[in-house]
């Protein structure tokens, strides 16, 4: 495959997950062997408990994105990202910010379970709905040892 400028992205979910974290690994030695650009992306939404959220606050979901995208692309990496990396954070629920992506991606990565939800099952509710309905080929990492996370 030729190093194209054009060639679409190989996107990868992050939420700070082990198996986000994981993914975005995996995902950069994806996008190395296609000669593809990296994006990484985490979604973010206000709470949905106003209570939980003082808009006076200096706190902003989007910064504490930010954060967590930093931080596993620290971990991943150790500050030295790939070639050609990309990394945003969406407003939005992750499986629709992630199934928007996937109609302009080379492949989608994301870890089989995020922070959030039932521990005791295979998938979470991201990467199931990503499996089922993205409109490129997707790739779901589990962690290292299957530990939850």
């Amino acid at each position: 495959m030729s190093d194209n400028a054009n060639t679409p992205p190989v996107v990868v979910g992050v939420d700070g997950s082990a198996s986000s974290v994981e993914a975005l690994i995996r995902a950069a030695t994806i996008a190395t062997a296609l000669r593809a650009p990296l994006q990484a992306i985490i979604a973010w939404t206000y709470p949905v408990m106003l209570g939980l959220f003082d808009p006076s606050s200096d706190w902003s979901p989007k910064a504490a994105a930010e954060h967590l995208l930093q931080d596993a692309m620290q971990e991943a990496f150790q500050g030295s990202p790939p070639e050609r990396f990309s990394q945003s954070a969406v407003p939005g629920p992750a499986a629709a910010v992630l199934l928007e992506q996937s109609d302009r991606a080379t492949m989608l990565v994301v870890g089989s379970r995020g922070r959030g939800g039932f521990s005791r099952l295979l998938l979470g509710s991201v990467s199931a709905a990503c499996a089922s309905h993205a409109q490129c080929p997707v790739l779901i990492v589990h962690t290292p040892n299957g530990s939850f996370g």
